[in-house]
Parts: C-alpha cells; structure tokens; sequence
C-alpha cells in the first residue's frame, strides 16, 4: 500500500461512489478504478461490493476503514505539526555561550527573538569555549556563541563582533595611579583569570607569550562576574571584556590601567556543526544575530 491508494480507497469508502470519491479528489473516474483495483490486487481482497448505485464496503473494506482513517488523521497532524514547525509556531531553539557573549550580548537578542516568535522554546546555557564546542560535537545545542579560538575546519562560523579585553584593577591596585605602563609592569602582580578552557583566558596566554611574557594567574575563576568583585582586594589585576567593565569603570569602582605595549583584541563567533542542516528556529535566530541593530 501507498498512501495515495489510502487517499483514494477513503474517498471512496467515504463518499460511497467511484464517481462521487473522483469528484472529491479532483480526478476522473477510471483513475479512481484503477487505484482501487491495484490496492485490491495488492492486498489480494475484495474491498468494495459494486452495487447498482456506488459501492459498499465488504468485511476487509471495514477492517481497512478503520486504519486508512487513523493514517489520514496522522497525516494531517504531522503536516500540521511540521508546518508549525516550519513557521516557527513551535520547535526549541538550544544554545550555548560563553561568559561574555552568553551574559551581555545574547540576552538583548534573546528578548527580541522571543517577541518575534513566542512559541518557541528557549534555552541558553553559559559555558566555556571547550564546553560550548563539545555540546556541538554532541549535538545537544544547535548554536554555539564563543569568544576564543576553535578549530574552524571543524565547524560552520560566523563572526559576530570584535572585543577588546581591557586590563582593569581596584583604583586602591598600587599601579593604577600610573599615567603610563607597560606589560611587564602587571608582572609583579597576580592575573586573576578565567578557568582553563575559558576563551577569554586562551586570548591572554597567547598575547602574553607573543610579548615574551608569561601569565601568572593568582586566581582562576569561572564567573567573570566573581572576577570583578575580587579586584576590590587592591591585589589583582585581570583582563576583562570592555563590555563587561562599561559600568564599573563609569562609577569608578574599576579603572582601566594604561598599558602602553600589549592591546588584546578577540573575535567573537557564531558556530554550528560544519555541514548540519539548521533547523527554523536556529536559522531564525543566526539571522537575527547578523542583523544590523
């Protein structure tokens, strides 16, 4: 069986006539005979007793009634389904970031998407760069928004913007009253850092190196926000996103120490698994994502 032989035995059985199921599938009538004798052929049963006006249904007929209903009325509810799904009616949009991207610049994007399309299912979950490319290779999110380096032969990307990581201190830090500095100045005191695996982190062990120096972390932490009530101590010295530092650098809470020598830029990405096909609501969202503010 097929399901247009299904289609065509259901008009039939339903309109009780060749003429009257033709009439109803827009199709002539010997095309409507010739179905109905194929699907009897194929089933080797007799399913409609011809009678001098239209049909009746014999005892296979009956039995085949009840599933030819039950498979139109599924058909019906997966094209429903599919095409809401299609139209973003309903589906689920899983997403993965790290610290700076998933804190300060997705949820503005996350706002608008769920204003455009209500329906969806959203879930964001906050991680590092290793953690957001292994949920990828897992295929338990469709979208990944990082700030560190990955391997871009294995993963679709886009870029998404350009950060600056900013070296930032308590104005109470004994170097922050300096007009100048310069890298190895931040060597005699301890870098408060992200955890390994964090992008942000990766970006500043490679600008140090290529300067000739080394990090030397007094502190890994894996919030940035914990990161930045920790300066307060006057010790430590860390490399934030401007993104992240705007607020406390305009209330003077953190300031910004003027290293002449090292400037440390990142990119920030979008990535998906390298030849996957996205689904409504993850296309939606990367579109939105690209979209000019």
């Amino acid at each position: 069986m097929n399901l247009h032989h299904l289609k065509v035995f259901l008009a039939v059985a339903e309109a009780g006539s060749i003429s009257a199921g033709a009439e109803r599938l827009h199709i002539s009538q010997p095309a409507v005979t010739r179905e109905i004798r194929d699907l009897e052929a194929r089933l080797n049963l007799r399913l409609f007793d011809r009678l001098p006006r239209g049909v009746q249904l014999t005892e296979g007929g009956l039995r085949l009634l009840d599933y030819a209903q039950r498979i139109s009325s599924l058909e019906r509810a997966a094209e429903r389904d599919l095409r809401d799904f299609a139209q973003l009616e309903q589906g689920e949009l899983l997403l993965g970031a790290s610290a700076t991207l998933g804190t300060y610049l997705l949820p503005p994007l996350l706002t608008r998407f769920r204003t455009l399309h209500p329906q969806v299912f959203v879930s964001l979950g906050v991680n590092n760069t290793d953690i957001v490319t292994r949920q990828l290779d897992e295929g338990s999110i469709s979208l990944g928004f990082v700030e560190g380096s990955f391997a871009q032969t294995d993963y679709a990307h886009r870029l998404l913007a350009r950060d600056a990581l900013l070296p930032v201190a308590s104005p109470q830090h004994p170097l922050a009253s300096y007009d100048t500095l310069y890298a190895e100045h931040l060597q005699a005191y301890p870098l408060y850092m992200r955890e390994p695996g964090s992008g942000a982190r990766a970006s500043i062990e490679q600008a140090y190196r290529t300067h000739g120096l080394e990090p030397r972390a007094g502190m890994a932490i894996g919030s940035t926000e914990a990161l930045k009530r920790l300066l307060t101590d006057g010790r430590g010295i860390a490399w934030l996103s401007q993104r992240v530092v705007e607020r406390e650098l305009a209330s003077g809470e953190l300031c910004h120490l003027p290293v002449q020598d090292l400037q440390i830029e990142r990119e920030l990405h979008v990535l998906w698994r390298l030849g996957a096909s996205l689904s409504p609501a993850p296309a939606a969202f990367l579109a939105l994502s690209q979209a000019p503010d």
